[in-house]
């Protein structure tokens, strides 16, 4: 059984975007993700919710979100949280990690925007860089999940 785990930020919910925008409008807020209500109201990446629900059904697959917290914004915690009920259901929340290390883990691939910074370099697993080349989007990241899939079955 493969275990994998997907970030939020920029692979599940596009956090760039709203930073950006929320820069456009307050230019005197450098830290626009200490707003409350930031996290809960950030819209999910093109395929990214669909794509979860093939993984979940999946009994080969175990699926977590694995998120680093936002330190200037303590509800962060508790937004990510519910962002995951709204889009995945209440079940999906027993699988939410909220985690400033992703090295600390232990599974066989990481779904993240970023190479290093938040363990991901140390992850002993397979890194699956999202928004780069090699994974540029949800449809690409399943075609090398099938792929994994297929050779961890024989």
């Amino acid at each position: 059984m493969l275990k994998i785990y997907i970030d939020m930020d920029d692979v599940l919910c596009d956090y760039s975007s709203k930073i950006k925008e929320h820069k456009q409008k307050n230019p005197d807020n450098p830290f626009p993700q200490s707003l409350p209500g930031f996290f809960r109201s950030l819209a999910p990446m093109d395929g990214a919710l669909a794509a979860v629900e093939q993984l979940r059904k999946n009994t080969n697959v175990e699926v977590y979100i694995l998120t680093a917290p936002s330190t200037k914004n303590p509800l962060s915690y508790s937004e990510k949280r519910l962002w995951v009920e709204d889009k995945f259901g209440y079940e999906m929340t027993h699988n939410l990690i909220i985690c400033s290390h992703k090295g600390l883990l232990k599974g066989d691939i990481l779904i993240d925007d970023h190479a290093s910074g938040r363990g991901q370099e140390i992850f002993e697993g397979k890194l699956f860089h999202f928004g780069t080349i090699e994974c540029p989007d949800w449809e690409t990241v399943l075609g090398k999940l099938s792929s994994e899939l297929s050779s961890n079955s024989n």
